[in-house]
């Protein structure tokens, strides 16, 4: 293929988890209200299991996609992915919903993981901060696209054809892969599955505590954006009032990450993925520290226009993050990168979302919860980086 069209496919691949996610935002209250949901945290464990769903396939997909192959890692993860959406398509309550979302969320781990480990099979270092940067501002865009997407389908159909909607693309997705991108990981360089080195390689990443500072740092930097992901409905709908226009705000601030993944690309082959990672977490912190004044200031209410002014240039740093986090983490493991983009993976997401749902549970009336949880995991990140990349120059 070409680099245009890989770099397509391969972000179209990875922002199946956003859509997942930002189209189903619209419709929380709904399907609470269908399904009986007593109260809208409950609602927000549609987002946040996601990810636990995702932690648990990305351990599993990190070492069948280094045994098996990518395609294959990609093409059955996208065959769980189905099963479970059409779980969540029948549910009948809560409960059975919330299991077709770990389900979708374990299958979509193949594609997530494989992909990123297809890319670490054909670039490194800068050059593969710069591939993730395209990637990643294709895949910001669906952020943006997703909540009208699904916003457009409430006022046309029921709240399910969501699902239905998940099931086409889907489809589609795994028949451009299927037919357009060929094995990265020839059988001669693929590993041989035993326990033995399966421990052996995990306790080489685990205790590496370069990978593991840019991990933790990424998973807790994750967590704070998905207690806003995940509240965000609230936020923008109950407590500022702003009704259908809560995917425009919504898109708007997604823009913010996306231009910033794009940004990112232009720089980071100049400036190096590490400078630009504290540049950002710097950013980020002072950003969160003018909008918990903010929130002292108004009951945790600021105006909608102060609140919009400030999240713009914070969900910018988030974004010269995303990229930067995750490569800096993959660039020591090598041969044993889809153990590694899973392990990477899981943790992130592990710890992102005990972060997030204990972030979430104050956000009821106002922001504060937010503007502290972005204080916090950026001060603690930049300290992780800070320490990691230590390590790095002195080996």
């Amino acid at each position: 293929m070409s680099l245009p069209e890989f770099i397509a496919l391969m972000a179209f691949m990875t922002s199946l988890v956003a859509l997942s996610i930002d189209a189903m935002l619209p419709a929380l209250d709904l399907i609470g209200q269908a399904l009986n949901s007593p109260e809208p945290q409950q609602t927000h464990l549609i987002v946040s299991l996601f990810f636990f769903g995702m932690a648990l396939g990305q351990l599993y997909y990190g070492p069948y996609s280094d045994t098996k192959g990518r395609r294959r890692a990609v093409l059955s993860g996208l065959f769980i992915y189905l099963l479970g959406t059409v779980i969540c398509l029948m549910s009948q309550d809560l409960n059975w919903l919330l299991f077709g979302r770990v389900v979708q969320a374990f299958g979509v781990s193949g594609p997530r993981v494989a992909t990123l480990a297809l890319i670490r099979d054909q670039y490194q270092g800068e050059a593969m901060a710069r591939v993730m940067s395209f990637i990643m501002m294709v895949f910001i865009l669906v952020p943006m696209i997703a909540p009208v997407v699904g916003q457009a389908v409430l006022e046309f159909f029921h709240w399910r054809h969501i699902f239905t909607l998940f099931l086409l693309i889907t489809v589609t997705l795994g028949f451009w892969f299927f037919v357009r991108q060929p094995e990265t990981l020839p059988p001669e360089r693929r590993r041989i599955f035993s326990w033995s080195d399966l421990a052996k390689s995990s306790k080489y990443i685990l205790t590496h505590f370069e990978v593991m500072g840019f991990t933790v740092a990424m998973g807790i930097i994750f967590g704070a954006f998905l207690a806003y992901i995940s509240t965000s409905q609230t936020i923008f709908q109950s407590i500022y009032q702003t009704g259908d226009l809560f995917p425009a705000y919504f898109a708007l601030l997604a823009f913010s990450v996306g231009f910033a993944s794009f940004a990112n690309g232009m720089l980071v082959m100049r400036h190096g993925m590490l400078k630009l990672s504290k540049l950002a977490m710097v950013g980020l912190f002072v950003g969160s520290i003018i909008l918990l004044v903010l929130c002292v200031n108004t009951a945790g209410k600021p105006p909608l226009w102060q609140l919009l002014c400030l999240l713009f240039p914070m969900y910018f740093c988030v974004g010269i993050l995303f990229g930067n986090l995750n490569s800096l983490a993959m660039q020591p493991l090598g041969d044993m990168a889809g153990l590694g983009a899973a392990i990477i993976g899981s943790l992130s997401s592990l710890l992102s979302v005990p972060v997030a749902i204990f972030i979430g549970q104050f956000v009821e009336t106002g922001v504060t919860a937010i503007a502290m949880g972005f204080v916090g995991m950026s001060l603690l990140a930049y300290i992780l980086v800070t320490l990691a990349s230590k390590q790095r120059t002195s080996m």
